[in-house]
């Protein structure tokens, strides 16, 4: 390996400071992205998708569960996927082992989803196999293809109003790399964290940093 120059202690602090003036202007620049994707506008959703779950039929606004907000991934487990019906597509499921306890995303109103063309009888046992937890449906219409997920991984952003639901945003290829963290997945989100610091349209609901964190088998009690 051709290694950087070592250095005494005193130049790699240095040298430190000097790349965390870009890190931190990367950060700002992250946070104005996530203020833009806020701002885009909202796509009204005609069709009513058909989607089968574990307790049977589904719509996508019960997908939803009640909350605010969805995200929705396409997840590649179906005939043709390498390794079926053993296992799904490696990506999709190096991506899977990525993500954070959904209780915190359930405490900003958020639900997250995956979908994908394998039926219910294959998809409950690879779930409990890996250690999953996140909801999965199994598409039975053109969802995907409207969606830009047809032929591709791809994560969705819907929000509702009633039961008027909207998409909000879309993102795919190394986009979805990032996904897995709690931030990552609210700041595609049109309410984004949720927090006071945000640049968000007026009205948006927000709540001060670090107080509506909570351990994650506790929201339900802080709630009582």
């Amino acid at each position: 390996m051709n290694i950087p120059p070592v250095v005494s202690p005193g130049e790699w602090t240095a040298a430190r400071d000097e790349l965390l003036v870009e890190e931190k202007a990367h950060t700002r620049a992250r946070d104005a992205l996530a203020a833009k994707r806020r701002r885009m506008p909202w796509m009204v959703v005609e069709t009513e998708y058909a989607f089968e779950g574990p307790d049977g039929p589904a719509t996508l606004l019960d997908m939803f569960e009640g909350r605010r907000q969805l995200i929705v991934y396409r997840f590649f487990f179906e005939p043709g996927v390498a390794g079926w019906p053993e296992h799904g597509c490696p990506g999709c499921s190096f991506g899977a082992d990525q993500v954070a306890h959904l209780a915190h995303l359930n405490a900003r109103d958020t639900t997250l989803a995956y979908v994908s063309r394998a039926p219910q009888e294959d998809i409950e046992p690879y779930k409990e196999r890996m250690g999953w937890s996140v909801p999965w449906y199994t598409l039975t219409d053109d969802f995907d293809a409207d969606f830009g997920v047809g032929e591709w991984h791809g994560t969705n952003a819907f929000i509702r109003e009633g039961d008027d639901i909207f998409r909000t945003y879309f993102v795919d290829a190394r986009g979805d790399e990032a996904m897995g963290s709690t931030w990552a997945y609210l700041d595609i989100t049109a309410l984004g964290r949720q927090e006071e610091w945000e640049d968000s349209p007026e009205g948006y609901p927000q709540t001060p940093p670090y107080q509506w964190w909570n351990l994650h088998d506790e929201y339900g009690a802080a709630k009582t």
